[in-house]
């Protein structure tokens, strides 16, 4: 570097390859910290894959937690304002009211007492449950009661209207995947995730399995209901679509979970 009025020599610096090459290499070196450093101990890792699944089990755990600490503040509160209106003697002895043994027998007469409204609700509540357990007629004696295919948490609903016909699942890990039903398997197959995806075929009824991590029936098999078909890594979750002679079937309306 020269000084432009008086060509004065300001600074010089003698670059070869090796040098080139080990300056490049410290750029490095130090990118590599100044992003592990990012992820570490800022927000950004959370846009990574795998921690936004973990991030979404802690908000759902702090929601919850949210949710009792509220509950129990709300009770402290209560019995606070309760215990300042007896210091403070507002709380008059003839506002609680005094129940003998006649009244109480009063009470459970009239709690055993049912009434047409009381009828009504218990038939429909009984038609609504049999309706969710049952698929078909006693007529058809073809009574399908589907089996639970996994023990999990339900995260998504099928949505029929915008075209999402599978309920997503969150299972622990190396949980059991169970046929809903008496069926064969005709179809397995590894999908580019490295999951596959397992179909079973009773008649017309067709249960589909996604994102199974691993495969422990091939095609061909028959398997009963109950019976375990495969493995579930925990990471992903499981995809389930119920199909009846190609009309969609709501898994939540049908299973116990």
């Amino acid at each position: 570097m020269l000084e432009d009025s008086t060509l004065r020599e300001v600074f010089h610096i003698r670059v070869n390859g090796w040098g080139a090459i080990s300056v490049l290499f410290l750029a490095f070196v130090l990118l590599m910290v100044v992003l592990s450093l990012l992820i570490v101990y800022t927000p950004i890792r959370n846009v990574l894959p795998g921690y936004s699944e973990s991030l979404r089990q802690q908000i759902i755990t702090e929601s919850a937690r949210v949710d009792s600490l509220q509950a129990s503040l709300t009770l402290q509160r209560q019995y606070l304002d309760v215990i300042k209106q007896l210091t403070a003697g507002e709380l008059q002895s003839d506002s609680v009211q005094k129940l003998d043994s006649v009244q109480i027998v009063q009470g459970v007469r009239i709690l055993e007492q049912k009434n047409e409204v009381t009828d009504a609700f218990i038939s429909q509540y009984e038609q609504k449950e049999r309706d969710r357990l049952l698929l078909f007629d006693n007529t058809n004696n073809n009574i399908r009661q589907l089996y639970r295919p996994v023990r999990g948490v339900i995260m998504q609903s099928a949505k029929p209207d915008a075209h999402a016909y599978a309920v997503s699942v969150k299972t622990a890990r190396n949980e059991n995947v169970q046929a809903t039903m008496r069926g064969n398997i005709v179809l397995v197959e590894r999908m580019v995730d490295n999951t596959f995806t397992i179909a079973l075929q009773n008649s017309q009824f067709i249960t589909i399995y996604r994102h199974v991590s691993k495969v422990l029936k091939q095609p061909g098999t028959q398997v009963e209901r109950g019976e375990s078909l495969g493995l579930m890594d925990g990471e992903h979750e499981l995809e389930l679509e119920l199909w009846d002679g190609g009309k969609f079937v709501n898994p939540e309306e049908v299973i116990v979970w």
